[in-house]
């Protein structure tokens, strides 16, 4: 029930231009007396199955023209506070708070090093430059690229995430030619 609420919800959200997003089970509605209301709703939902919401895991974010307002914490109904946040993790994806919907690369780009320094430390000076290469698109790519299809980047973004890859391609090419001499 509480998915087929939250899709009428995102759909009226996407019609307003902007919404509220509550929580690690993703809620969403056009303004934040909705939002308490359907909070209340899943939660009566949860207890129908025995379950509840945990409100330290838990976060609301406002996503629109007045995403910088300060808005009334959420109150569940056993009294307890879920608090709004500028940013929010879900499903690996960070998404800010701002004016469209955005989401935040830094977390991507530093998993993305730790794993190529990791391979890179193993393999850097005993492997051939493809294979290392080839190591770099199978296992750090896909670090870097996880769910950046649903945002939308800017142009700062797209280039920070060109610079990374570079200097993993230089840091790789630089090796080869330190080896060579």
């Amino acid at each position: 029930m509480c998915q087929s609420l939250w899709l009428r919800l995102y759909n009226q959200a996407v019609l307003h231009e902007y919404f509220h997003v509550c929580g690690r089970h993703n809620i969403a509605s056009p303004s934040v007396s909705a939002l308490q209301r359907l909070l209340h709703v899943c939660e009566a939902q949860l207890q129908w199955l025995d379950m509840s919401i945990n409100v330290n895991k838990s976060a609301c974010i406002r996503i629109g023209p007045r995403h910088k307002e300060t808005c009334y914490n959420l109150v569940t109904l056993d009294g307890r506070d879920i608090r709004w946040t500028n940013i929010v993790r879900y499903l690996g994806i960070y998404l800010v708070s701002a004016k469209m919907f955005r989401c935040a690369i830094d977390n991507s780009k530093k998993s993305f090093y730790r794993s190529f320094n990791s391979i890179f430390g193993k393999v850097g000076r005993t492997a051939s430059e493809h294979v290392t290469v080839e190591l770099l698109k199978v296992k750090c790519l896909p670090v870097l690229l996880y769910g950046l299809e649903v945002c939308s980047l800017t142009k700062a973004q797209i280039k920070s995430l060109d610079y990374a890859v570079s200097s993993c391609y230089k840091k790789i090419s630089m090796l080869n030619l330190t080896i060579m001499y």
